[in-house]
């Protein structure tokens, strides 16, 4: 807590007159051990000491009474505490029972949620290892769950594209070309710009490493080889994850922040269908589209280097390109549609889950294309010891 708010006490109270006799602060139970009374100041001068009351208090959640009565000052770290000592919801209540001034009892349901949902720093000086260990356990857990959340996502998006397939009128053509048009054709100068700079720098290296072995000649099966298997697949898609994933998080979280995602609800109508489809089916389209760009280019931009720098005559060249089965370009354009229902469903389930300001915007942006470029790297690692292990 950056501020320290304490709350005044009304004059002649009961928490006024039991904190005139409170020299400090404390918590303990009674004699019975199930009355848990709070007496004295709790406020941020007295905070060591009523640490050390809740550790000598312990687990007070079995209590089955909470004595306020003797409780005088309290600011925002007594609040703090003493949320963390019996739980938002049941210091709110006992607070009401209690009959404390109503300004106390709204200081105390302002103040005890928020608290309640901080861990406690004491809960941190433990065994590093063990809050290594825990912290490790919460980020798998919170992954595991997101994965989840990911798949049924994609299940929900692929039921409704199989329940509005067999209803032309509820394609939305105008909405899927404009998504072509935003993520497909205006991507395509700097994919191909892009991908020919990496296939002169590829061709670069190739020739580098290859000329060691007298083999320079061969920088260009290096090229070709990599860019129509691998290179063009992967760099398009990556080119797509960082720029158009966003684009779908921030269009959609942009609606949520302004509820129009509620009113189209409100209107009967899917935002699956309404939102989400037009932009996979979009990606899924242009992604080989922009696949075959960035092929051409990375291969153009390999045959640059390899001719003007090289000396390999440009005939030979095209035969190189020529020569390399057409399995291997076949096996690169097939992953782009994977790539593209990915990409999309990643961009548009984080625009969904933003919520409240355009701070949560920008935050799931950010996770969006993270997520999508991950996810790409991953799925390409598995085809490629997929096909390697069937011998493609």
């Amino acid at each position: 807590m950056s501020a320290f708010v304490p709350v005044p006490r009304r004059s002649g109270s009961p928490n006024a007159r039991g904190s005139q006799h409170a020299a400090s602060a404390d918590a303990r139970l009674a004699d019975d051990g199930e009355r848990l009374v709070v007496r004295g100041d709790w406020t941020l001068p007295h905070y060591q000491l009523l640490q050390d009351a809740i550790r000598a208090v312990g687990d007070a959640g079995n209590t089955k009474e909470l004595d306020l009565r003797q409780l005088g000052e309290l600011d925002t770290a007594g609040a703090t505490l003493l949320s963390r000592l019996v739980g938002a919801d049941r210091l709110c209540a006992e607070a009401q029972t209690a009959g404390l001034p109503p300004e106390r009892q709204a200081f105390l349901r302002l103040i005890a949620p928020a608290a309640a949902a901080r861990p406690s720093h004491a809960m941190h000086r433990g065994n590093p290892l063990g809050n290594a260990l825990a912290s490790l356990g919460a980020a798998t857990l919170a992954l595991l769950r997101h994965q989840r959340r990911l798949l049924g996502f994609i299940g929900l998006a692929l039921a409704t594209l199989i329940a509005i397939l067999p209803r032309p009128w509820r394609w939305r053509l105008n909405a899927l070309l404009h998504q072509i048009d935003h993520t497909g054709l205006r991507a395509v100068p700097i994919v191909a710009l892009l991908t020919f700079l990496v296939g002169a720098v590829v061709a670069f290296l190739g020739a580098t490493v290859l000329a060691d072995y007298g083999a320079a000649a061969r920088t260009m099966d290096l090229v070709a080889y990599g860019f129509m298997r691998e290179l063009g697949v992967m760099l398009a898609a990556i080119l797509l994850a960082g720029r158009t994933a966003s684009a779908f998080t921030a269009q959609i979280g942009a609606m949520k922040v302004n509820e129009e995602i509620d009113a189209l609800r409100v209107q009967g109508l899917d935002p699956t269908e309404m939102l989400v489809l037009p932009r996979m089916l979009a990606l899924v389209l242009t992604l080989p589209l922009l696949t075959f760009v960035a092929v051409l280019s990375g291969l153009t931009g390999g045959a640059a280097v390899a001719i003007l720098a090289l000396d390999i005559p440009s005939t030979q060249v095209l035969g190189i390109i020529r020569g390399v089965p057409l399995q291997e370009f076949i096996l690169g354009m097939a992953k782009s549609p994977v790539f593209a229902v990915v990409i999309a469903l990643i961009g548009c389930l984080e625009g969904l889950r933003v919520s409240g300001s355009a701070e949560s915007v920008g935050r799931h942006t950010t996770a969006s294309v993270v997520q999508a470029i991950s996810a790409v790297i991953l799925l390409d690692a598995v085809a490629a010891m997929f096909f390697m292990e069937m011998g493609w």
